[in-house]
């Protein structure tokens, strides 16, 4: 399923490329609600100083197109797992490791949510983040999504069990406070999660409990990087490094709509993947 999406988008991107070129070369205006490839290639060098306490703005990922830095995977060879931990990880198929057949990856077999940590590494095609007052906003290309951020000083949640008043219901995106470390990190703190999601594209479980730290660090003005970590002792005996993603200033601050569509996944499913049988990719 995602060699077919990707290939389709790169053919529609291409497709928009050369008619951008075209454009670009005969001076004809631009529409300021167009979206062109071109323009999120042309940010070069790191662009000056990083602005005091700001990450607003929109960014090019790794998945973007704009030449931007592959991520680092996560550090130390193989998580730490518990019993329960390990029971949990080996019941999950993968699609890097099996075909779309034979995964049973949630995402790659209905375009169900990634949910967070997911989402903001695996397909990250680019974002933007803007801020309020009182909270901060993440705005996902892939799949529309948009996570908040509260910055006014209140703890997270810790009661997601049961039923009552106190009693948080988990979410894909979790419940998320976030501060200023310094003048160029922005640390981000998240729980309540739901626990059927991944906490990545390879699979890792997590519980509703766990805790994911973000640290978002803009190094220059059209350089950030964000280094995730998660620390859930019931599934895991130490915390979990998750990588890193990088991202690059997009000047014109637009970006291409690119969403996973449960009807054509279906089709593709029915009609090719399946047929072609579920052992371990090659």
């Amino acid at each position: 399923m995602r060699k077919t999406c990707t290939g389709v988008i790169a053919g529609v991107v291409g497709v928009l490329l050369l008619s951008a070129l075209s454009a670009a070369q005969s001076d004809a205006p631009r529409s300021p609600w167009k979206y062109y490839p071109e323009d999120v290639r042309a940010n070069k060098g790191p662009g000056g100083p990083a602005p005091v306490r700001d990450l607003t703005g929109t960014w090019a990922g790794p998945n973007s197109g704009a030449g931007v830095q592959g991520g680092r995977g996560r550090a130390g060879g193989a998580p730490p797992l518990t019993p329960l931990g390990k029971q949990l990880n080996d019941k999950m198929l993968p699609l890097g490791i099996y075909s779309p057949a034979g995964s049973n990856d949630p995402f790659v077999r209905y375009c169900d949510p990634m949910g967070f940590p997911r989402n903001m590494s695996d397909e990250m095609r680019g974002m933007t983040i803007t801020t309020l007052p009182n909270r901060t906003f993440v705005l996902i290309m892939f799949m529309n999504i948009w996570r908040e951020i509260w910055t006014d000083g209140r703890a997270l949640p810790t009661n997601f069990a049961g039923r009552g008043r106190d009693v948080h219901d988990p979410t894909y995106n979790g419940y998320s406070v976030g501060r200023w470390q310094d003048d160029y990190t922005f640390v981000v703190e998240t729980t309540g999660i739901a626990a059927e999601t991944w906490a990545t594209e390879g699979g890792l479980p997590h519980s509703v409990d766990a805790k994911v730290t973000e640290r978002f660090h803009r190094k220059s003005k059209n350089d950030l990087t964000l280094t995730m970590t998660m620390d859930d002792p019931k599934l895991y005996s130490k915390p979990v490094s998750l990588g890193e993603v990088y991202f690059r200033w997009i000047p014109s601050q637009t970006f291409f709509d690119f969403s996973c569509v449960p009807s054509t996944v279906q089709r593709y499913l029915r009609e090719m993947a399946d047929p072609s049988g579920s052992g371990a990719a090659r």
